[in-house]
């Protein structure tokens, strides 16, 4: 998910985001408009932005909450079979100390 810079995507449309925000912002207040007008379109645009960040911000807690879900199955899926594999040792240990005691 990331390039040889170590950026990920999210990183790289979060810039993006910040710099169409940024460059928006400069171009309501050098047009020539009246100061209500002015304060209207800003406004406007500020409603506008946190909508937008709040539907991605949602889409980012979707995300990451299906990637800790992902990791959990991983995690006791990997766990299941380390436990397997303990106990085959355990038993192979106990094997072997009988033979070693009998002979």
């Amino acid at each position: 998910m990331s390039d040889d810079r170590g950026f990920c995507a999210g990183s790289v449309f979060l810039a993006f985001v910040l710099g169409g925000i940024v460059g928006a912002g400069i171009a309501l207040l050098t047009a020539p408009q009246s100061g209500e007008e002015t304060r209207k379109k800003i406004k406007e645009f500020a409603d506008d932005t946190k909508k937008k960040a709040g539907e991605y911000a949602g889409e980012v807690k979707d995300k990451f909450s299906h990637a800790v879900e992902s990791g959990k199955h991983f995690v006791e899926d990997k766990k299941s079979l380390i436990s397997t594999a303990i106990e085959a040792g355990k038993e192979a240990y106990d094997k072997e100390k009988e033979k070693l005691s009998k002979g």
